[in-house]
């Protein structure tokens, strides 16, 4: 009886603890954005240049009457989806081999170090060449982006899983791939989550910064576009909905990991 009280007043706290950390994200959100809507409202600061809340509020109403802005959202989704499956993907795999060869990951290691600090945004006019300017290039640009550290990531979360565990299935005579399939992905799953996390981040600028490129459509092409005609409020618009689409995909990758751990 004793525990199932201490558990009531455990998840009791936890809920509290909650509920107390979504209201301040609330509140510092409401704070900044009240702030800033007075300061314009007063003109203390000059909205050509910093906008505000109502002006950006009305260039996504507007936006989202003509429909244009949903279909921006969905090209923009669609190439974040198919960058973020391929990078992780691969990213996998090619940690995996590395794991399995130590003799390859010894070759391997000191390129993907070069690789993953070669700037990737410098490289855009050669990968519209390569690969045309299609949306076939922005995903190869959030490719390149994300995938070199997701690789680098999982592969040391591999390299570093408690050898206690290894020798215990090798004292089995366990076969590599069991050891891989029952101690190393288990242990690196919230490993290989938090890398997610981050390959989110990763292949949305590359998305974005591949949109600035070559697109015609997308929240990078209306913030590239914003800038060429000096709206900043549209500008600022894609910012807060690349901000948005972040955090949900942010909560989803969060949930994944939190029901893994009950």
């Amino acid at each position: 009886m004793k525990m199932t009280d201490a558990r009531k007043d455990y998840l009791k706290k936890q809920r509290k603890e909650k509920i107390i950390v979504s209201c301040f994200r609330l509140l510092i959100v409401f704070v900044f954005l009240i702030m800033w809507e007075i300061l314009s409202r007063f003109n203390l600061i000059n909205t050509f240049l910093f906008s505000s809340p109502s002006r950006i509020l009305k260039v996504f109403i507007d936006l989202c009457y003509s429909g244009s802005i949903f279909q921006h959202i969905g090209i923009t989704l669609y190439e974040l989806f198919i960058s973020i499956f391929l990078g992780s993907l691969l990213g996998l795999v090619i940690a995996t081999i590395l794991w399995w060869n130590k003799l390859v990951a010894k070759i391997i290691d000191p390129y993907l170090t070069i690789l993953n600090s070669l700037p990737k945004v410098a490289l855009g006019p050669l990968i519209i060449i390569w690969v045309g300017a299609s949306i076939n290039s922005i995903i190869f640009m959030a490719l390149l982006i994300s995938v070199f550290i997701t690789i680098i990531n999982i592969y040391n979360s591999f390299s570093n899983t408690d050898k206690n565990y290894i020798l215990l299935m090798k004292s089995f005579n366990a076969s590599k791939w069991q050891i891989f399939w029952k101690v190393i992905l288990p242990s690196n799953y919230n490993n290989i989550i938090n890398t997610s996390k981050i390959n989110i981040s990763m292949n949305l600028i590359g998305v974005i910064m591949g949109e600035l490129l070559v697109s015609k459509k997308g929240i990078g092409y209306l913030i590239m576009y914003g800038s060429q005609v000096f709206n900043i409020d549209l500008v600022i618009m894609g910012v807060f909905v690349l901000g948005f689409i972040s955090y949900i995909l942010y909560i989803i990758i969060d949930k994944l990991n939190k029901k893994r751990d009950l």
